[in-house]
């Protein structure tokens, strides 16, 4: 049994039944339960498919006890749904190689849940210093300039509530950053019927290895909010960098959300796009066609030629 997307619950693949399903109980993590088979598992992994029978796997011990998510964001996006996107993507690049949209270029296409980190914050701001206000006019023929100056004085508070970080070191973190946001109102409690048919990972590492790129997010958000609020004057002084804030840290939660992962190889090399499962987002690059760009660039310049000439055919008239 297998997770559906579409039907947000399990089901067979090959006779579609939905919900009847049952557990196998083995505590071998080497051989699959399903045909015996020797697996070779990732340090890290946490749901799989047996590379013999094609039978999803998911290992009781690496989502219980330290390691069961507190919560997830299962899978919305399906997998015709994914490719779906990812097509109108290809689409609003025109300089994509044609055989680079080719079914034979695909190399795999898999949805794993990513471990994330949620850390919540609270913030204090404190900004004190002097600003300046410059107001020039002229009048007969002289130029005035006036300068005001006014004590200014702030203070900020601000919570921050889940600030995700993956904790998969396998996953490229820019990535993961542009695969927000994720719509935090569709989490749910774990249940490992979610990870069926799909690929897994537990956090590769604990929450205090992940958390300065967390700091780094609250902190940088509290700066730009403070700067806001001292638009308006010429200069500052001190400077706004000198902002001094306040961290405190609040609750950590362990969650796992959805990326539909795309391997594509062409001339020899792999480019990887990524999916949010829950919203469609599609990040990745694709090559650069030479003989797209030469022909667009030939089409371009032939038809700025044929304008420039025919403005110059009209005015050599008038």
């Amino acid at each position: 049994m297998v997770f559906s997307p579409k039907d947000q619950t399990l089901i067979c693949p090959q006779c579609n039944t939905k919900e009847s399903f049952s557990l196998v109980e083995d505590a071998s993590l080497t051989n699959c339960p399903s045909c015996g088979g020797e697996l070779n598992l990732g340090e890290f992994t946490s749901a799989s498919r047996c590379p013999y029978c094609n039978n999803y796997l998911v290992y009781e011990d690496r989502i219980s006890g330290q390691y069961q998510p507190d919560k997830i964001i299962p899978f919305k996006i399906t997998k015709d749904q994914a490719v779906s996107f990812l097509s109108k993507e290809f689409m609003k690049r025109v300089f994509t190689p044609l055989s680079f949209l080719s079914q034979k270029t695909l190399v795999n296409l898999n949805g794993y849940y990513v471990p994330f980190f949620l850390y919540d914050y609270e913030a204090i701001a404190n900004y004190q210093g002097v600003g300046i206000k410059i107001r020039t006019w002229r009048s007969g023929n002289y130029d005035y300039t006036e300068k005001s100056f006014y004590d200014v004085a702030r203070q900020m508070h601000a919570s921050y509530d889940n600030i995700p970080v993956d904790a998969s070191f396998e996953m490229n973190d820019s990535i993961m950053d542009l695969m927000e946001p994720y719509d935090y109102k569709q989490l749910m409690d774990f249940n490992p019927i979610y990870l069926s048919g799909f690929f897994g990972e537990i956090y590769n590492d604990n929450p205090l290895a992940f958390k300065p790129r967390a700091d780094e997010k609250a902190s940088a958000s509290a700066q730009e909010l403070m700067k806001r609020s001292l638009s308006g004057y010429a200069s500052l002084n001190p400077p706004m960098n000198t902002i001094h804030i306040d961290m405190t840290d609040g609750n950590i939660n362990y969650v796992l959300f959805p990326v539909w992962v795309y391997k594509y190889t062409w001339g020899n090399k792999t480019y990887p796009f990524y999916i949010n499962g829950q919203t469609g987002k599609v990040i990745g690059n694709t090559p650069v066609s030479k003989v797209k760009a030469l022909i667009y660039s030939i089409s371009l310049g032939g038809f700025l030629y044929i304008i420039f000439w025919t403005l110059r055919v009209i005015w050599e008239v008038l």
